[in-house]
């Protein structure tokens, strides 16, 4: 790890104990924008006090962590309360180095590849591709936009259990770069546990290692892959049911986040359409809203990227970050530090400006509108709705740029920059 990462890592790190420490932390954590309902701290809690007085916290409608977690923070709330906050900030900084990691292994085989294909390119393709300095730049700038994301640090100091969310996806990510199955698997189990939409990542995962080089067949470490994870999913589900002795907390989890039934105001777009919705109407758009957060997208993607894995779980959980039932800060900021991963097919990217301009107006004004229809009962939900309208509408352009600024660097990287029809220069355009 080099001088200039270390220094990040230390400013990173002293920027969420000063905030933590602030009288600012109390204000971040209630934040809706921060904490929801899955994975606000106050509710984590409440939920290790009734399980520690003999209560089941599944019986009503605060706690919805797993059993796992349920066990585990009973243990650090007892004892080693005092070092909370800093484990929140230890496991930030370990998903940051996983993220470093991740992207060396990353950015090794994207030039690997690159050497291999390159007597296919097109003459002229040569800012197209990457070059030895991205070797280091990669790892740098994916770090750096994990530590210093302003989403990243909010979430870190609002102690929300999504910092141990982004802690497991990132181990997933660095373990699958490496092409490591058992701990890929446990950290998607883990995860999965947590918030149910990673499920699609066993996808990018049986690709992955289905193309990796060596003696075997590949289909069949495919299938191992998927085999480990629906067993190791079951084993960590009939655990929880070992804990609690009921299971009761397939509901409150499981069903939870399916059934959208907290109508808390948060980043997403579930809240506002089922607080408006007629009931009879409920399950079907109840339907539409998780299979478009799940399963959509995933055949056609696995389809077309099936040749770049890590791309495609890149993009789904960019998707799930913003189709999810009870999305926040801390799920749009994990995505957001892998783009630099991508930088190559930045000359295909045609909406930096509107989306940074979006991101930027939305984060300041949805505040503002909260504060106004909740405090100053001068708006109202169509106001706050809006702007958590615009911000998904933002990160949809992000992610939909950033898929095809990538397949369109594929094709020009074989079929040249420039095109002429008719004898005129002709614009390549995806429809």
């Amino acid at each position: 790890m080099s001088r200039r990462i270390a220094v990040s890592f230390l400013i990173a790190g002293s920027i969420r104990h000063l905030l933590m420490s602030s009288a600012f932390a109390p204000y971040i954590r209630d934040r809706v924008e921060v904490s929801t309902p899955l994975n606000a701290w106050k509710r984590v809690l409440e939920g290790a006090f009734l399980h520690e007085n003999g209560i089941d916290p599944y019986a009503g409608d605060m706690y919805h962590e797993n059993p796992l977690i349920l066990v585990t923070t009973n243990v650090l709330i007892k004892h080693f309360q005092a070092f909370i906050p800093a484990l929140f900030i230890v496991i930030d900084l370990l998903a940051a180095a996983f993220v470093y990691g991740m992207t060396q292994i990353v950015a090794r085989q994207l030039m690997a590849k690159q050497k291999e294909e390159q007597a296919t390119y097109a003459k002229g393709t040569e800012e197209l591709q990457l070059k030895p300095e991205d070797l280091t730049q990669i790892p740098l700038y994916c770090t750096i936009a994990y530590l210093f994301n302003p989403y990243t640090i909010l979430n870190c100091v609002g102690q929300t259990t999504t910092v141990w969310s982004n802690f497991l996806l990132a181990a997933f990510f660095f373990f699958t770069a490496r092409r490591e199955i058992v701990p890929a698997v446990i950290a998607l189990v883990l995860e999965t546990q947590r918030n149910f939409y990673p499920v699609v990542l066993i996808v990018p995962l049986a690709i992955n290692v289905y193309r990796t080089e060596g003696g075997g067949c590949g289909r069949c470490r495919a299938i191992r892959a998927v085999l480990l994870f629906a067993s190791a999913l079951g084993f960590a589900t009939y655990s929880g049911y070992l804990i609690t002795g009921k299971w009761t907390f397939l509901d409150a989890t499981y069903g939870f986040i399916l059934n959208h039934r907290d109508l808390q105001p948060n980043i997403g777009l579930f809240w506002y359409f089922f607080t408006e919705m007629f009931d009879h109407f409920r399950d079907l758009f109840l339907w539409t809203f998780q299979i478009n957060a799940t399963v959509l997208y995933l055949i056609p993607l696995a389809l077309k990227l099936r040749h770049e894995p890590l791309m495609l779980a890149t993009v789904l959980t960019g998707l799930a970050a913003i189709f999810r039932s009870y999305p926040c800060v801390g799920d749009v900021a994990f995505y957001m530090a892998l783009l630099p991963m991508w930088k190559f097919g930045q000359k295909f990217m045609s909406h930096n400006f509107v989306v940074g301009c979006f991101f930027l107006i939305t984060s300041v004004l949805g505040p503002v509108v909260w504060h106004l229809w909740i405090y100053s009962a001068s708006a109202n939900a169509n106001f706050y709705f809006g702007v958590t309208l615009a911000f998904a509408t933002a990160q949809i352009f992000l992610v939909t740029d950033l898929l095809f600024a990538f397949i369109k660097r594929e094709f020009c990287l074989r079929n040249g920059i420039t095109f002429r029809k008719n004898g005129k220069e002709a614009r390549m355009t995806l429809e």
